[in-house]
Parts: C-alpha cells; sequence; structure tokens
C-alpha cells in the first residue's frame, strides 16, 4: 500500500522536476540570437532555391536587398544620433524597410495585374542595353552610344537605369528596390527639409505622414520617373530649406535637385522655383545686417531669377511651344488633357478622345483645382478596385484637411514668420492648378505623389496659443535649433520617482537648518537686549544664520 500510494507522487515530482528543468532551459536560450539565427538560414536558402531555379532577373533581388539595407543603415544611425527626437532610429529603420518592401507589391501590379504593360518595362530593357554597352565601352575614350530619342524627359531616365544596372547588374527587381530607396532619400530629404525651415511644427506627426501615407510608399517604388523626381524634389526642397535658414550648401543641393527634375519634367521644375522665388523675397531679414547683407540678398535674387528663366525655356523646348506666355501656358494645358483622356479612368469620359478643350488662365478656378488634384478620385467615383483604394486615402485626406482648419487660418501670417510655410504652399496651389488638367485618375493618382509632401506641410502648422501672455500653451523651442546649423544636445529625461528640483534664485544662498543653540539660559539675556522692543526673531533657543533670520532678531543700538 505504501508503494501503492507512493507512485503517483513520485511521478508528479518527476514530472514537475522536468517542467522546471525545461523551463530553465528555455529561459537560458538567446532569443534574439536564435531569431537572427533562423531568419539568416531561411534567408540562405530561399537564395540558393532562388538562384537554381530562376535567372538573375529574380534572385539578384535577393542580394541587392541586403545591400540597400547595409548602405542606408548606418546613414540612418548617423541621422538619428544627431536628432533630439525620441526613438527616432527606430521609426527611420522601419519606414526604409517598408518602402523597400512595397516595391514588390509595384512590380506585381505593373507585370502580373497589368501584364507587363507599363513603362518600366520598356526602361529595364532599355537600360540593361545601355549596361551592356557601358561595360564593354572604355569610358576614357568617351561614351558615343543612341538612345534613339532626346535626352531630357525618357531618355534621361533610361541612361540612370542603365547606370545603376551597370553597378547592380540588370535586374528587374532590383531595379525596383533601387528606385524605390532612392524615393526614401527623397522622402527623408523633406523631412529633414521641415526641421531646418519650420522647426515649430509637428514634425513627428509630418514624418508618419510622409513616410506612411499608402501613396508615398507604393507609386514612388518602380522604375521610372516617379521615384526619381521624389528623389530630386526633396533635395530642391532640402536646399530651398537650408537657403532660407542661412546655412551652408543651399546652392549646391537646389542646383542639383533642380538638374536633376529639369531633365525629367521641367515644368515641375518651373513651379518649385516659383514658390522659392516667393519664399526667398518674404524671408525675414536678421536682426543685424551686415554690411554685405544687401548686395548678397540683390545676387541671390538674380541667379534665381535667371534659374527661373533657363527653367521656363526648358518648359518650351520640353513641350515644343513657342514662347512662355499664356498662349503656350493653355497649349500646354490642353494637349495634356487630350493625352491623358483615355483608358477606362476618365475623368471626363463625355468629351471626346480627339478633343483639346482650352482651358482659361482664371485664377477663379483654382480651388475646384485644389479639390480634384489632391482629393479625387471620390469613393462613388471609383471604376475599379485600385481606385477604390486610392479614393480611401483621399477621403481621409480631406478629413485631416477639414479637421485642421483652424490651424490653417494662419498661414497667411505664417508666410512671413516662416517663409518655407511659403514655398510649400505657393508650389502646391500652382501645382494643383497646372496638373488638374489630366483628365485620368490613374495618372492622377500617381503624378500626384509630387505635391504631398509639401501640403503635408499645411497639416502640421502649430495651433494657435490661448493668450499672448500664457507661457504654458507654448510649445518650447526644438533643441537643434540653438545655434543655426548645429545640432543642441539631446534631452535627457529625468529618472522615474526622482522630485522635480525648483528653480532657486543664484544670488541669494541657500538657507542652513536651525541650529539648538548652546548658550546657557542664564548668559543669553542682557541688559542692553531686555530694553530693546520686542523681535520677530526666532525663538531664544533656535539660532539661524540666515540672513533674513539675523536682521530680523538684531538689537537696537
Amino acid at each position: 500500500m505504501a508503494a501503492a500510494s507512493g507512485g503517483p507522487g513520485t511521478t508528479g515530482g518527476t514530472t514537475g522536476a522536468a517542467t522546471g528543468a525545461a523551463t530553465a532551459v528555455l529561459r537560458r536560450v538567446p532569443w534574439p540570437s536564435a531569431l537572427a539565427a533562423a531568419l539568416v538560414t531561411g534567408y540562405v536558402t530561399l537564395f540558393v532555391l532562388a538562384s537554381v531555379h530562376t535567372s538573375y532577373d529574380t534572385w539578384g533581388a535577393l542580394l541587392i536587398l541586403p545591400a540597400l539595407m547595409a548602405i542606408g543603415t548606418p546613414l540612418l544611425a548617423r541621422i538619428a544620433a544627431a536628432n533630439p527626437e525620441r526613438d527616432i532610429f527606430r521609426l527611420l529603420l522601419l519606414a526604409m524597410t517598408a518602402k523597400l518592401l512595397c516595391a514588390f507589391p509595384r512590380y506585381l501590379m505593373a507585370f502580373v495585374l497589368y501584364g507587363g504593360a507599363a513603362d518600366a518595362k520598356m526602361y529595364h530593357q532599355k537600360g540593361s542595353e545601355l549596361a551592356a554597352y557601358l561595360d564593354q565601352a572604355d569610358l576614357l575614350g568617351g561614351v558615343h552610344y543612341d538612345l534613339g530619342m532626346k535626352v531630357a524627359g525618357t531618355g534621361f531616365v533610361i541612361i540612370v537605369t542603365g547606370i545603376v544596372y551597370a553597378i547592380t547588374g540588370p535586374s528587374l527587381i532590383g531595379g525596383f528596390l533601387v528606385f524605390s530607396w532612392l524615393g526614401f532619400w527623397g522622402l527623408l530629404l523633406f523631412w529633414r527639409a521641415l526641421q531646418i525651415a519650420f522647426p515649430e511644427a509637428d514634425t513627428r506627426k509630418y514624418a508618419k505622414l510622409v513616410f506612411f501615407l499608402p501613396s508615398l510608399l507604393f507609386w514612388p517604388s518602380s522604375i521610372g520617373k516617379d521615384a526619381w523626381m521624389m528623389f530630386c524634389l526633396g533635395l530642391t526642397t532640402y536646399g530651398t530649406a537650408r537657403l532660407l535658414d542661412r546655412r551652408f550648401g543651399a546652392f549646391v543641393c537646389i542646383a542639383l535637385g533642380s538638374v536633376g527634375t529639369a531633365m525629367v519634367r521641367p515644368h515641375v521644375t518651373a513651379l518649385a522655383g516659383a514658390g522659392l522665388l516667393v519664399a526667398y523675397v518674404l524671408r525675414r531679414r536678421p536682426r543685424q545686417v551686415s554690411a554685405l547683407g544687401p548686395l548678397r540678398t540683390i545676387l541671390t535674387a538674380v541667379v534665381l531669377g535667371a534659374m527661373a528663366v533657363l527653367m521656363l525655356q526648358q518648359v518650351s523646348t520640353f513641350f515644343g511651344t513657342d514662347g512662355t506666355g499664356g498662349d503656350a501656358v493653355n497649349q500646354v494645358l490642353s494637349e495634356t488633357s487630350r493625352r491623358t483622356s483615355q483608358g477606362n479612368s476618365m475623368i471626363n469620359a463625355t468629351a471626346p478622345e480627339d478633343a483639346a478643350p482650352q482651358f482659361s488662365l482664371n485664377p477663379a478656378g483654382l480651388p475646384v483645382a485644389v479639390i480634384s488634384v489632391l482629393f479625387r478620385p471620390f469613393p462613388f467615383e471609383a471604376s475599379n478596385i485600385q481606385n477604390l483604394i486610392q479614393s480611401v486615402e483621399c477621403f481621409a485626406l480631406l478629413v485631416m484637411f477639414v479637421r485642421a482648419w483652424p490651424r490653417l487660418s494662419r498661414l497667411p501670417r505664417l508666410f512671413v514668420q516662416r517663409s518655407y510655410v511659403a514655398f510649400a504652399a505657393v508650389y502646391t496651389l500652382l501645382f494643383c492648378w497646372a496638373f488638374s488638367t489630366i483628365n485620368n485618375m490613374g495618372i492622377l493618382s500617381r503624378e500626384r505623389v509630387q505635391v504631398l509632401p509639401l501640403a503635408l506641410v499645411l497639416l502640421v502648422v502649430p495651433a494657435a496659443t490661448a493668450s499672448r501672455g500664457s507661457t504654458a500653451a507654448r510649445r518650447p523651442p526644438p533643441v537643434w535649433r540653438v545655434s543655426p546649423g548645429q545640432w543642441g544636445a539631446r534631452r535627457t529625461p529625468e529618472p522615474p520617482g526622482r522630485p522635480t528640483a525648483s528653480p532657486l534664485p543664484t544670488a541669494a544662498p541657500a538657507a542652513a537648518p536651525p541650529v539648538r543653540s548652546t548658550v546657557p539660559p542664564s548668559s543669553a539675556a542682557s541688559p542692553s537686549s531686555a530694553a530693546s522692543p520686542p523681535s520677530t526673531a526666532s525663538p531664544p533657543s533656535i539660532v539661524s544664520p540666515s540672513p533674513s533670520t539675523s536682521q530680523g532678531g538684531s538689537t537696537a543700538p
């Protein structure tokens, strides 16, 4: 009976001991390292299988993706280390990862959903041929290659694709990844421009919008003009922010970004130049003006004006119009509407396909143009699942702008206080006016990404303070505004549980703790103190070294 009764207890004890030992072993396992090892093993297995069963067109992406992450991660770490915002490295790394991963659904849409009926297919073929020529050509002796078309526009994107393929090899999915990576750095430059030129804005909210808005993640993630324009527009905007904040290297960034956009879409460069001119004129003058200040301002205005004239001439040559007047602009807008009036996503489906409507330059139609470019298609206008998904984002943007109306009412005042807001607003209005002639929902959704990063600036305008004298409602100035061009020290949060010390005047020393007197009671009183009037000092048994106490307890002469 004793053995029978002891059996279950022994079994239960053995099971408990085994469970405890297993728990102890699991606790000693380095799970982060084990997870990393499992991911590396799976990635290597996938790479081996892909290299055996597919061509470099596919498995080359498995080499290019980690290479892009390896290049971008240290750069993001350096940016985050100099940025005083909290957890910014994690946010930037997540944004870069999401942008690279969006290259895969963008590829599937172009080559699976549309069956390869996309510009990326042509760019890939022409770029592969150019890359093969560059591999065999003597670059020191000169490059003589016939694109079969003019360089400006499509030809320039072919050249960029060929250079990329000369470095990475002709991989279609890898090309999507590289162009998506370029688009991410353009978005990052937009974010840095806001931090430099408009630090009072909610830069963290702007980062979440500009890095994770579906349109900005998806459309500039393929081989083509969209990703290149996003990168170059971000570089131009970053240079504009440095110019408005009087920082070194502004003109280099503006020049490089403007040349990059002018080689693809010079009319967008002209719109950005117009916004830059307005912002520079409205720029707040410094309190202390040097003797060369007016001369520097005049020279800058002359340079910007010359750049604007060159851009207008480039636009005229690009579209094949005579002159740069209102008739030429009307001709360009009408031709744009005619060329985009095709497909199943037409906005004005009742118009004949070959009709080229004449558009008026009257600014009274600007509100309709803004609504059409920024917030269409509406949900009831969607003709397919792609338009329906796009309409959900457009409706969400419309709701955010309506809710931000009290902040938007401050824009006229901010034009002078922060001229970067004027740059963003002028570019947004001109872009909406020019691109409202697009008569196709799909094309409009893809072209809209060129204005969204600057249109989102208007959503992060700081709210007005409750009263001018109240300091509780005012937002403290950012740390990086300590001195122009330099980063301030990072804020270190107080440990939990530590009481916050109140500020004390530095002129008056801190009062020492009361010390009990050692003078006998018999000698504490004196004839002089007996004859003196009543005093407000401490009791006789307490002597305080505080200056105020010694004055209150002094005796009359």
